[in-house]
């Protein structure tokens, strides 16, 4: 990237771009600079706000601190079992 270019780039740039068709879906070409301002790599999170289409980076990864937070739930002792230990009378072969 040359970055004297991106410095001297707006911070807002508004651009037309066509909607074409991607087999039975439509879609648009982002365009480099678009992506270089957003910061946005290879996932967005995309909504609709009245006429606006919202394309935004994700928030949080499905299960992202998953391990963080089962360490920090062991250690407060929150960590029990909500149901109990049961099992199924024909599970009584299997082997965990």
């Amino acid at each position: 990237m040359n970055k004297s270019y991106k410095s001297n780039v707006a911070t807002r740039v508004s651009l037309q771009v066509a909607i074409r068709a991607i087999g039975n879906s439509k879609g648009v070409v982002i365009p480099k600079i678009i992506l270089e301002q957003s910061g946005i790599q290879d996932l967005v999170e995309m909504s609709v706000d009245g006429e606006k289409i919202i394309l935004s980076k994700p928030k949080n990864t499905v299960r992202e601190n998953w391990s963080q937070d089962a360490q920090s739930l062991a250690k407060s002792g929150e960590d029990k079992l909500v149901l109990g230990n049961f099992s199924n009378d024909e599970d009584g072969d299997w082997v965990w």
